[in-house]
């Protein structure tokens, strides 16, 4: 990791806050701003969002999950925690090939926190390896914290940087790292290596993924109580000092709803059935480069075409992405390749109680896309 940082800005600074995650699974390197930000209604927030006003500037309110959807939420974990474990484990694998030992993991919040502990956990219970793991913020627009890669690099200038995300759905965040760490690199002299891990890359937007099918990975269910009860992140100027880590709300209120070590421990508790020698062949076997081929784009083209639809950004494929259209945005229309496909419960239970609109469309890479609506 080449730097060149003349002084330590975060030398005074000890890491302390992790949400309601425990400090030896990640650190939480964020502003908590509980008190100093109020949350938007979804109409109010995306008329102003549609209106010019940056999405990282408002909250959104938590929504409340139904008795009918933390059932389903439930019944989703049951149905495919061992098959998240496996690609945590191809994931973990494939850092430790591309990478090497002699890193620290970076996970993006919020829905990157999950992972980047599972990958954590992983390391350390099969591969023997305790790797640091911080959790910071990123945004489209305004991308990476800065100040956050800082501290991690005044406290491990020895490490390579790996960072890790949930899910991809057009690849958007994985742009935004790359064209943030060119900007660093510009300014500082830091160059990061901006390989981004995932557990599912539906849109083909990463070469280091568990998966690319497009699945359900029941941590996109939910908002704050299964991300360690933290909000989405937040950067506005009247709240965030220019020495300050980005901000989030931490929802104490919601302790005895929190699901996120739940959700942790559920899926590593079938970290123990995995052959880990058998992955580490299966790897050393494939001579196949994973680059990135981004065919998800066609999907997106094709929606935008049909729906006329000229701002792609009103455009969320994937499971994760739609069902965050549901829990956060203002949906207009959700389409699926198929209305009979059972993977897609929880995307067809918000649509219901949401009253939202689904029809099928001929998608090639995705199993569903959500649509925002356009004011």
């Amino acid at each position: 990791m080449e730097q060149n940082i003349k002084n330590t800005l975060f030398s005074d600074k000890t890491c302390s806050f992790s949400g309601s995650y425990d400090i030896s699974d990640v650190c939480f390197l964020l502003k908590e701003i509980s008190g100093l930000i109020n949350e938007s209604d979804t109409l109010q927030r995306e008329s102003a969002i549609q209106s010019g006003i940056h999405y990282s500037e408002m909250l959104p309110v938590e929504y409340k999950p139904s008795a009918e959807y933390i059932r389903l939420f439930n019944i989703s974990l049951e149905e495919t925690a061992h098959k998240l474990a496996y690609a945590t484990a191809l994931v973990s694998n494939k850092i430790i090939k591309n990478r090497g030992k002699n890193i620290v993991l970076v996970s993006l919040a919020r829905a990157g926190t999950p992972v980047g502990i599972l990958i954590k956990r992983y390391m350390s219970s099969k591969l023997m390896l305790e790797i640091p793991h911080y959790s910071i913020s990123i945004i489209r627009g305004k991308g990476i914290d800065e100040n956050a890669v800082r501290y991690i690099i005044e406290r491990h200038n020895d490490k390579e940087i790996q960072f890790i995300d949930g899910w991809t759905g057009k690849g958007m965040i994985t742009s935004v790292l790359v064209e943030s760490c060119k900007e660093l690199f510009n300014k500082t002299g830091i160059a990061l290596n901006t390989d981004l891990a995932v557990l599912a890359d539906p849109g083909h937007c990463v070469k280091t993924y568990g998966t690319r099918e497009d699945f359900l990975i029941p941590s996109a269910c939910l908002n704050s109580t299964v991300s360690g009860l933290i909000s989405r992140t937040v950067h506005r100027n009247d709240i965030i000092g220019s020495m300050d880590f980005h901000g989030v709300k931490f929802y104490r209120e919601l302790i005895k709803e929190d699901l996120s070590n739940y959700f942790i421990d559920k899926i590593s508790s079938y970290f123990e059935e995995i052959d880990n020698f058998k992955i580490i062949n299966q790897l050393n076997d494939s001579e196949k480069e994973d680059s990135p081929s981004w065919i998800g784009m066609d999907d997106v083209k094709a929606v935008g075409q049909r729906y006329s639809i000229s701002d792609i950004n009103h455009i969320k494929p994937g499971i994760g992405e739609t069902i965050r259209v549901l829990l956060r945005r203002l949906p207009w229309k959700i389409l699926v390749r198929d209305l009979n496909d059972k993977s897609l419960t929880n995307v067809f239970q918000l649509a219901r109680e949401k009253n939202v609109t689904v029809e099928q469309f001929n998608l090639k890479s995705y199993k569903c896309v959500g649509l925002i609506k356009q004011l």
